[in-house]
């Protein structure tokens, strides 16, 4: 019999509504989930792991790393013709992208994950699973790098974002849209990721990186804080449009160019590309000429964690990782 894993780290899909305070918290469902769904896969053996019991946002880039190698030894060492892994919402593009970048296996690694609780009415969290096996059992899903299914949707990891607090189908890849759908039990995809596929896999992380979100008036008092705190080793700049920031933060990130500390220019815009266009000061062109590195079409979130691993790897340039313009 063909084996799947399934990992639990926790998430609004681990959770039930506290009867007293009426809140959402954490809750020992998975098996009850597991359960509920066996009898659609009697060809299967659905092999639960608990990795985390957490909500999203206390999972760290530690925890991403410790579960990329678990993925990575049992899917290399063990028959598992793939994975599942159930997460939070709120960080789960982060995580996902992580692994994307992190994994060896070539074997399909599904991340899902839901919107409301095992409690509330219209629990999406069983549509979520049973759609995420589907696409992990499923011999077109191979080396398609990590997916991410919600709402019977197929998206990339590097290019999917959560795009609302709420609705079902929050998670979409605004640029280009789905790989693919679940209908019933057929998984169809309609075209390949337009992404070029990139792995960095560090042993363990060294790096810290933050983000300062680019604002009009936005001086360089945030990036010499970071820069004179000596505990980073990269910063993600959140820009305008195309990549660009206030001249008054120009001395602020050649400060930090100059003390070693790698510098990233993503955009505000949820769409679209950085480049190096225009050379007045501040400018895409002037941030290049500088040494910034552009992070293509990524979010600050996502580029985050490119900088993270690129910045833990033995190699001294890690522009490779990055596009030049």
């Amino acid at each position: 019999m063909k084996k799947i894993l399934i990992i639990f780290t926790g998430g609004t899909i681990s959770m039930t509504t506290d009867l007293v305070t009426n809140k959402t918290v954490l809750s020992e469902s998975n098996i009850d989930l597991l359960d509920s769904i066996r009898k659609r896969f009697h060809n299967y053996e659905l092999n639960p792991y608990v990795f985390s019991m957490k909500p999203s946002p206390s999972m760290t880039p530690d925890d991403m790393c410790q579960l990329g190698h678990l993925i990575d030894d049992k899917l290399l060492s063990e028959d598992y013709l793939g994975c599942v892994v159930t997460h939070g919402t709120d960080t789960l593009e982060e995580t996902a992208y992580f692994l994307d970048l992190f994994l060896k296996t070539k074997k399909t690694v599904v991340v899902t994950g839901s919107m409301r609780n095992y409690s509330e009415l219209g629990y999406d969290g069983f549509s979520n699973l049973v759609s995420s096996i589907l696409v992990a059992v499923n011999p077109s899903s191979y080396n398609r790098g990590v997916l991410v299914c919600l709402n019977d949707e197929i998206n990339s990891a590097s290019e999917v974002t959560k795009t609302h607090t709420l609705a079902l189908d929050t998670f979409k890849s605004l640029e280009f849209g789905p790989l693919g759908i679940v209908d019933e039990q057929d998984v169809i995809y309609y075209r390949e990721s337009v992404k070029r596929k990139v792995h960095i896999s560090p042993s363990r992380l060294t790096a810290r990186v933050e983000i300062i979100k680019v604002t009009t008036g936005s001086d360089s008092s945030l990036l010499n804080y970071l820069v004179d705190s000596k505990n980073v080793s990269g910063i993600v700049l959140e820009g305008f449009g195309r990549g660009n920031v206030p001249p008054t933060m120009v001395d602020g990130i050649s400060y930090a160019l100059m003390n070693n500390i790698k510098v990233v220019i993503t955009s505000r815009c949820p769409k679209g590309r950085v480049r190096d266009t225009y050379g007045y000061p501040g400018g895409g062109s002037h941030l290049k000429n500088l040494g910034v590195l552009f992070s293509g079409d990524l979010s600050s979130q996502k580029a985050r964690i490119k900088l993270i691993l690129a910045l833990s790897m033995s190699e001294k340039d890690i522009s490779q990782y990055f596009e030049s313009t």
